[in-house]
């Protein structure tokens, strides 16, 4: 295996192009680490990333945040302005794993990665979060949610990674919310998640919602119907009803051990309903 530490993204892209065997990037390594460790993988070449540029970096631009894609969660989690605007997103990306792995786990492997039950992606989908991805050919920016197509799958081409996560900048009267059901306390893959993004206006009626689920289909779901169904409302239960209705329709999971399609579609519906909650009382709602 060949270990390389480029001098640029431009570098590390051309490398990774030209590579006839096995690549793989390191910035978080958690998972990278575990795969070689348990011998899933036996990569030709290594790329280490994180020295570069803006990879450890948060960084205010245009009302939002520029997050680099070896900023680690335990990073997240302690920056109050971005936390403060996105609180949602920093408490999906804070439930992978230990405190251990917290210190070296990024987002960006989170969703490169491409596990439906990915903990950062959901929020990331409502929040119209963007990928910045260079490549042989340049940088283009690509929206979160094209990125993952399937398990285990992303739509990068060869050569490709993520260098940078974009939030945009939001108003005040707006806030967001993840919850996810796992069978055990902590440290558990979600059995089904789900990710609220809202904003109010000045008498607290919502005038945008956007609804994500995860674990309950290849890839994270964006559920246009059921952010429709909330707007117009102060989430009275009519509004909440159509929420979890539609949530339940839009649903695909698989039955497995760690649960079944009834299971994983029926708390889907309720964690959008908790979550909208949440964030509605974060948005400055009152109930």
């Amino acid at each position: 295996m060949r270990y390389v530490k480029p001098e640029s993204f431009e570098a590390a892209a051309t490398l990774l192009r030209d590579e006839d065997g096995i690549s793989r990037i390191l910035a978080g390594g958690t998972d990278v680490l575990v795969q070689l460790k348990a011998e899933m993988v036996e990569p030709d070449l290594m790329v280490d990333l994180k020295h570069l540029p803006g990879m450890r970096e948060i960084v205010a631009e245009d009302g939002g945040f520029r997050i680099g894609a070896a900023v680690s969660g335990a990073e997240l989690g302690e920056h109050a302005a971005l936390k403060a605007l996105w609180p949602g997103v920093v408490e999906g990306v804070e439930l992978i794993g230990s405190s251990q792995v917290q210190s070296r786990a990024t987002m960006v492997g989170n969703l490169c990665t491409g596990s439906p039950a990915g903990d950062s992606v959901p929020a990331m989908v409502t929040a119209g979060a963007v990928a910045r991805v260079q490549g042989p050919d340049g940088v283009r920016d690509v929206p979160v949610i094209d990125i993952p197509t399937g398990p285990g799958k992303n739509s990068l081409s060869k050569g490709e990674f993520i260098t940078s996560i974009y939030l945009p900048a939001r108003p005040s009267h707006a806030s967001d919310a993840y919850l996810r059901f796992i069978p055990r306390t902590e440290m558990d893959i979600a059995v089904s998640s789900a990710a609220v993004s809202l904003e109010l206006d000045a008498d607290g009626v919502v005038i945008s919602a956007h609804v994500a689920l995860g674990a309950v289909a290849p890839t994270v779901l964006l559920v246009k119907d059921a952010g429709e169904a909330l707007v117009g409302s102060k989430l009275d239960d009519t509004a909440i009803a159509a929420l979890v209705g539609a949530v339940e329709a839009a649903c695909n999971p698989i039955t497995d051990k760690r649960g079944t399609i009834e299971f994983r579609t029926k708390t889907a519906g309720v964690l959008a309903k908790r979550a909208a909650h949440i964030a509605y009382t974060r948005a400055g709602g009152q109930a």
